[in-house]
């Protein structure tokens, strides 16, 4: 009885853990402060964290990484493959057994007692490999957390990016809507007064009309980028998000081969998927022991109904004369395979991704040179053509239209630096680490 009591006692107890009805609040600063400063992730480091003022990139991504919830629930995977490797070193319970015979018509006789206690010995030789296996899935799951968390920050700082430059483009494109409605006003009252021509107020009409539209559009670009960027930080969308100005400038594009080979060595997704391949790999290995004849052993004591005692033991083994395992060999010797594939091709995308993103960059960079070379004569040329507009040398609607050039010129100019900074948390992304600080 007492043995019984050992036993249950050693059983763990069932625990209820209800599902919440609602997301969690906000993390407030003090939360998200001392999770920055503690954070242990060695592509960002910890950082200062303070909502009530404007953020960085880098800030960005560390929020990201910390509050984010759908990172919270992948790092519930690490608690899986914890627990797998611990059950991966435990060995199996032995085995008992009990029989009482009764005789029910010969006299004489007494019951005839059986008992035995069993255990299977191949759970021994195949213990080192299953431990193999689990803590490599154990790792595989850490990185593949890792590399998602890098994404997650990526993301972030990508739509920080997004965010500054739309923020320009908005100012511009609102700007630009004012002045063709103040000389739509003006056309108004000209064409009031008999000094110009219908057409000419049908052209301001619809300036004014597309105008009106590109600024709205800016706008509804920007609110939907603040809305991705409140939930890629675990934020509510309606909370409030300051950013730090992106820097104008832009670096250098790197050299294609040297950044590929530094991807090759830290992208966590290709270390992730080695680990899969370990992983694997031991399952193979697993499977070609398993095609030898499985040992049981078992100690048996017995009395029959003449009162004769013996012990004994018994030993129980597979004979391998037709499925020798084979069936699951072939199945892991061709998902070796398939992974061995799956890495290849991995390598293969990343070399491609960072190569394109690297020529995009730099045609980015010439054009945005070819531009700025533009806006800069054509600004000293509208403020010239308004002086004169001012004084009444030119007409005033050669000075607007000038001056609307140049407006498009400025618009273009923040577009090609918003995609440019977007592309280089893409090409940072894609290479696995930060290749310059970029705040």
């Amino acid at each position: 009885m007492s043995l019984a009591f050992v036993v249950l006692g050693g059983c763990v107890s069932y625990r209820s853990a209800e599902l919440p009805d609602r997301p969690r609040p906000d993390p407030s600063t003090t939360e998200l402060a001392l999770a920055g400063a503690r954070l242990d992730y060695p592509r960002l480091g910890p950082v200062d964290i303070d909502l009530s003022g404007p953020l960085s990139a880098r800030q960005l991504g560390v929020i990201a990484v910390i509050a984010n919830p759908d990172l919270r629930a992948q790092r519930a995977r690490l608690g899986v493959a914890e627990a797998q490797v611990f059950e991966a070193g435990l060995l199996p319970d032995p085995q008992f057994s009990f029989s009482l015979d009764r005789p029910a018509s010969a006299p004489g006789l007494v019951d005839a007692i059986a008992g035995g206690l069993g255990f299977d010995t191949s759970s021994l030789y195949t213990r080192p490999l299953r431990q193999r296996t689990a803590r490599a899935s154990r790792d595989q799951v850490r990185l593949d957390v890792a590399w998602l968390e890098w994404q997650a920050a990526g993301q972030a700082r990508l739509l920080g990016a997004r965010i500054g430059g739309l923020e320009t483009v908005r100012g511009l494109a609102f700007e630009a809507a004012r002045a063709a409605d103040d000389a739509l006003d003006r056309t108004l009252r000209a064409v009031a007064r008999g000094d110009l021509s219908a057409n000419d107020l049908e052209a301001r009409r619809i300036a004014a009309a597309d105008a009106g539209d590109r600024a709205r559009s800016a706008e509804r670009d920007l609110q939907a980028a603040r809305f991705a960027l409140n939930a890629a930080l675990g934020l509510s969308p309606d909370a409030v998000v300051a950013l730090i100005d992106p820097p104008l400038s832009h670096f250098p594009a790197p050299d294609p081969e040297t950044l590929v080979e530094r991807a090759y060595r830290q992208r966590l997704d290709l270390a992730a998927l080695s680990a899969g391949y370990d992983v694997q790999d031991a399952n193979l290995r697993l499977a070609l022991l398993q095609q030898y004849p499985r040992l049981n052993l078992s100690l048996n004591a017995a009395r029959d109904t003449g009162a004769v005692r013996t012990n004994g033991v018994a030993i129980g083994f597979d004979l391998p004369l037709w499925n020798r395992n084979r069936g699951a060999i072939a199945v892991q010797d061709a998902t070796r395979e398939q992974l061995r594939a799956e890495y290849e091709a991995r390598l293969f995308s990343t070399r491609s991704e960072i190569t394109t993103l690297i020529a995009a960059y730099r045609i980015g960079l010439r054009q945005r040179d070819a531009l700025e070379g533009q806006v800069a004569p054509l600004r000293q040329t509208v403020e010239a053509f308004e002086r004169a507009g001012a004084r009444g040398d030119i007409a005033r609607v050669t000075a607007e239209t000038a001056r609307q050039a140049l407006t498009d010129k400025e618009i273009a100019l923040a577009v090609l630096d918003q995609a440019l900074s977007e592309q280089w948390v893409a090409l940072e992304l894609a290479s696995g680490a930060l290749i310059g600080d970029a705040e």
